[in-house]
């Protein structure tokens, strides 16, 4: 499909109202070279800065330069080649970073593996990748090797405990973290931008987890652009808790800061005492967390008299509380007005996640108060189109369709998937399978998953629209929407709600108020909850509300 006429239309829009403070075009800080090439610059411009903190241990950008480049003499001497792929299987910590980082010196596949997998997951994305060697932490071994074992993996790096501790497994050879980074160091990276350099597994809309294929190239595009679009400078202090395993977490806590000659700080797991600390301590300028996180902050005595100046670019992640115009002005007054709280932006693994942010759209709580959800402009270098799902055509500013992006980062295929990729990859867009539409101005606005918009009559309702819409309410905490069949309009939404402390709202009078405030064919079924059910990640289980909701309209009227 040609779309240049209408592409030259949204783009011009969108260049109208994109923040003056942001680069309109991707300028990596020492040219194109790979992520190992930029720590080593970094090394010889700033040896002795920060590259990553956790806990006390403090690496400098030399330190790093020489850790990684002994992981990937380690993989060359024990013949790893270029292209074979390298499993990580670790929480946040410098041995993440350094694996990362090595592997792709070496010219090695990337393979981050989710800490919290067991033993079928494990086995088939390690049997997927191919990977022959996997790096794992000592209190994770015992639940590694054997899967390690099945999936044809030759050798298990295990970092922490003795070495006379750790269990080998028939054909798996086993062995210390310490005695691979006694290797010489590999003093020549590979240089190729374009090799495929990770694969990062995602979950898709069908099947099982695929694998994306980034390439170096796309790393640094994603970290130079994401920083230049959300103005946090080149000398940006990320705090990340995300896990590193996911690619969300890779861009926070290793490839923006260290790309941008900045510094890593990071976290095993959320605590806002310690969050606090760190931001004192170390002058973070940025995170990304939940909204749940920056309410845990606030309640903590005393965040007001916090020196928290550096703190310029905190982003929310919305997955169970949403961020509202409320929230917003609470963490403004505690923190300060330089301290502006919004949503970090719109992306999938396919894309490297950074695709699209509203930064520069908050002034009188634009972004938030706009029809839901709103994403704001492209970073630069990327364009971003509304089309009809059937025919591809782009679709009326306005009018909802598939989104669909194209830029520098699309995966350029999912691993040993052709089908999956000729279905998601065309003409080089990337058909995303979300809904959402532009406004006037080219700013994007998010309504989910088509596979979850509900029809009701024919008429299309959004899940995050009615969100947005009941978190309105003075007594709901938390809300979710899903659909559930109906035989007489085809489906209803059904919305699950947690309540404020102390009050005694029903789900009935919830309904009563959103028929003044929604078109009825929006209007849900509401259920009261005490605790949503949630995953590991602490993502709401819409698949067992959705089994709730049968059951609950099954019963009424």
């Amino acid at each position: 499909m040609e779309y240049t006429q209408h592409l030259a239309d949204v783009r011009a829009r969108q260049e109208r109202v994109r923040p003056a403070d942001t680069p309109g075009e991707v300028v990596p800080p020492f040219g194109w070279m790979t992520v190992p090439e930029h720590v080593d610059a970094w090394a010889a411009e700033q040896p002795g800065h920060a590259a990553v903190v956790m806990g006390e241990r403090t690496l400098s950008y030399a330190e790093l330069a020489d850790l990684h480049a002994r992981w990937a003499g380690w993989l060359r001497a024990k013949g790893v080649a270029p292209g074979e792929r390298v499993g990580v299987h670790l929480g946040n910590s410098h041995e993440f970073v350094i694996a990362f980082l090595g592997s792709l010196r070496a010219g090695c596949v990337h393979v981050p593996v989710n800490a919290m997998f067991q033993h079928a997951e494990l086995v088939h994305e390690l049997s997927d990748s191919g990977a022959t060697v996997v790096v794992t932490h000592a209190g994770l071994a015992d639940r590694l090797v054997p899967a390690a074992a099945e999936a044809g993996v030759s050798t298990v790096v295990v970092v922490g405990g003795e070495g006379s501790s750790l269990r080998p497994a028939e054909g798996v050879d086993v062995i210390a973290w310490d005695d691979a980074l006694a290797a010489e160091p590999l003093t020549e990276p590979a240089r190729d931008l374009d090799a495929l350099a990770a694969l990062n597994y995602t979950g898709g809309t069908t099947g099982l987890p695929k694998g994306c294929q980034h390439s170096q190239r796309h790393m640094v595009y994603t970290a130079v652009s994401a920083a230049g679009a959300n103005a946090l400078g080149r000398e940006v202090v990320s705090l990340c808790f995300v896990p590193l395993f996911w690619i969300a977490g890779e861009d926070l806590g290793i490839l923006i800061p260290l790309v941008m000659g900045g510094t890593s700080v990071l976290l095993a797991r959320w605590d806002a005492a310690t969050v606090l600390d760190l931001i004192e301590r170390h002058g973070v300028t940025t995170t990304a967390a939940t909204v749940e996180s920056y309410l845990a902050i606030l309640d903590l005595p005393g965040t007001e008299d916090r020196d928290l100046s550096s703190f310029t670019g905190p982003m929310a992640m919305s997955f169970i509380r949403k961020l509202t115009p409320e929230v917003r002005a609470r963490w403004s007054a505690a923190v300060g007005a330089h301290s502006v709280l919004r949503e970090s932006s719109y992306g999938l693994t396919e894309s490297h996640t950074v695709d699209v942010v509203p930064y520069g759209f908050t002034a009188d709580d634009h972004d938030l108060r706009t029809t839901p959800v709103f994403c704001g402009v492209p970073v630069p270098g990327t364009d971003v189109l509304v089309v009809d799902p059937v025919t591809a055509e782009p679709m009326p500013f306005g009018e909802p369709g598939e989104i669909i992006l194209r830029s520098p980062s699309i995966t350029t295929g999912y691993w040993r998937s052709p089908e999956a990729t000729a279905r998601q990859l065309r003409d080089g867009w990337l058909h995303t399978g979300d809904t959402g539409c532009l406004d006037e101005d080219g700013c994007l606005h998010y309504l989910g998953r088509d596979k979850d918009m509900i029809k009701v009559n024919g008429m299309s309702v959004f899940p995050a629209e009615v969100e947005m819409l009941l978190v309105a309410h003075p007594d709901i905490d938390t809300v979710a929407v899903v659909p559930a069949h109906d035989e007489d309009v085809g489906q209803r939404p059904v919305a699950f709600v947690t309540l404020r402390t102390g009050s005694a709202a029903t789900g009935p009078g919830i309904e009563e108020w959103a028929r003044a405030r929604m078109a009825t064919y929006k209007v849900p079924v509401v259920q009261v909850l005490e605790a949503f059910p949630l995953t590991d990640t602490g993502k709401i289980r819409k698949g067992e509300l959705v089994e709730r909701a049968e059951r609950l309209t099954a019963r009424r009227p």
